[in-house]
């Protein structure tokens, strides 16, 4: 067996990796396919490359990302720590001069002297079964992984377990839909009956638990909105990821384009649904579908689409229920290769049919810079456990961050199964609740990050 970890991928879960690895005193092998091969959106020779924003996102502790950077400041991580150390001015977020960024990365992992970094392809020069035969490997390849590695980890996972893009709707919290308009209910269910009375028919509903919310809409609202929606801002999307998408996935705001009534045949079907507030047929519906264990946070069916963020908030927000909507993730579309970790891995993102393996970054579900760093810092440690078990002939407990904690309600959420798994950022969406009600988000969000600090510090006896 190998005296040391493979790390797959230099990126920013892959080198956090290899620094917790090397930090607990085992030897680690980095393979980076940079510079002799680069992907699509990759230019810099570095370690780490930022390729999309400079920002790290928030950095206050009453918002979800910047209660996730103070619990990897907490835990030693050397990205966030570098990420500090190399900010430029943007406000309340952390932002970073990203070639320094990369710079200093690169600088602190090849100087570490139990880290050894390899520049070869997974797939060509070795391949990753090879790999796993010899030892504990974490897959840290990020969205854009090779397509000779991609074709190996479809073999490991399964062929329906790995997607090669990211087509999702967005997502609000329940307690911020307005149920003075929305109603649960499944389709046909929640329809009256022919044979009901109003009154029967209102008193069934209340006992009805149906697995959508519905959003009624009429003809004056649904045409307004389908006008919004049509002349929205999209994102340009780079020339390597339209082909897959558009082939796989249709945007709603391109539905929409098709007619004013195409959604009404679509996603937006009223059929099989009446309004609770008037006993009638909608003109049309939009339906949430929920999206965790704990039905705290809910999707928009059928909203795939490519608007920019702040033209989803202005033009989502005119559905009648969802005028105060807020939202934990936008809809997106884009080249993104991930795993279906929900049936997949574990909470310390270790490969279930092969304990051998771990997978970090954004091929596991978790989505953006810090959240990356946050897998690879928990699949790094528990990387070491399963080293030393093997080493050393002894059973060690792996960790397993709380629920409570940021760091854990992520990695809890990308692997508790899920039909309809997306990949996810940070959000308070995903925590427990709290036992009290609270108005006051500002103050729901600190009390949050309160408790979350307390379990970490138990968590942290490793």
């Amino acid at each position: 067996m190998n005296d040391y970890i493979v790390v797959i991928g230099g990126g920013l879960a892959g080198t956090e990796a290899a620094y917790q690895i090397a930090k607990q005193g085992v030897k680690v092998k980095l393979y980076e396919m940079k510079p002799a091969k680069y992907s699509p959106a990759h230019s810099n020779k570095n370690l780490a490359e930022i390729v999309c924003s400079n920002s790290f996102k928030s950095n206050l502790r009453t918002n979800a990302c910047g209660l996730l950077k103070e619990e990897l400041r907490y835990l030693d991580s050397l990205l966030i720590k570098i990420a500090d150390e190399t900010k430029v001015p943007a406000g309340q977020a952390l932002a970073v001069d990203r070639e320094n960024f990369s710079k200093r990365v690169t600088d602190e992992i090849e100087k570490n002297p139990l880290i050894e970094v390899i520049n070869k392809e997974i797939g060509n020069d070795i391949t990753l079964k090879e790999l796993a035969e010899g030892g504990i490997v974490i897959i840290a390849t990020g969205p854009l992984t090779s397509e000779s590695l991609s074709k190996e980890i479809t073999s490991l996972t399964g062929e329906d377990k790995l997607a090669f893009y990211d087509a999702a709707a967005p997502i609000i919290t329940r307690e911020s839909i307005d149920f003075n308009i929305a109603f649960y209910g499944n389709r046909y269910d929640q329809e009256k009956k022919k044979d009901e009375t109003i009154e029967e028919w209102k008193k069934r509903l209340e006992n009805q638990n149906g697995s959508y919310i519905n959003l009624p809409m009429n003809k004056e609202e649904y045409e307004k909105f389908v006008n919004e929606l049509i002349s929205a801002e999209v994102v340009n999307l780079h020339n390597f990821e339209k082909k897959e998408i558009f082939e796989g996935c249709m945007p709603i705001e391109i539905m929409a384009k098709r007619g004013i009534d195409t959604l009404r045949y679509g996603p937006l079907k009223p059929v099989g649904f009446d309004d609770p507030r008037t006993g009638k047929r909608p003109y049309a519906v939009v339906q949430l579908r929920q999206d965790n264990s704990i039905a705290s946070i809910y999707n928009i069916v059928g909203f795939q689409t490519n608007l920019k963020y702040g033209e989803q908030k202005r033009v989502f927000s005119m559905i009648p229920g969802l005028e105060n909507a807020e939202f934990v993730k936008y809809g997106v579309m884009h080249r993104n290769t991930y795993i279906n970790s929900t049936k997949l891995l574990d909470e310390t993102y270790n490969f279930k049919k092969n304990t051998n393996i771990y997978f970090a970054g954004q091929i596991t579900g978790v989505e953006g810079y810090v959240e990356s760093i946050s897998s690879g810092l928990v699949a790094g440690i528990n990387a070491v456990k399963s080293y030393k078990s093997i080493h050393e002939d002894v059973s060690l407990q792996k960790v397993k961050f709380s629920k409570y904690t940021m760091i854990g309600a992520l990695a809890k959420y990308i692997s508790t199964e899920n039909d309809k798994f997306q990949p996810m950022n940070a959000n308070f969406g995903i925590l427990p609740e709290l036992g009290e009600k609270i108005k006051d988000k500002k103050l729901k969000y600190q009390k949050l990050a309160d408790r979350a600090e307390v379990y970490l510090e138990k968590d942290t006896i490793y």
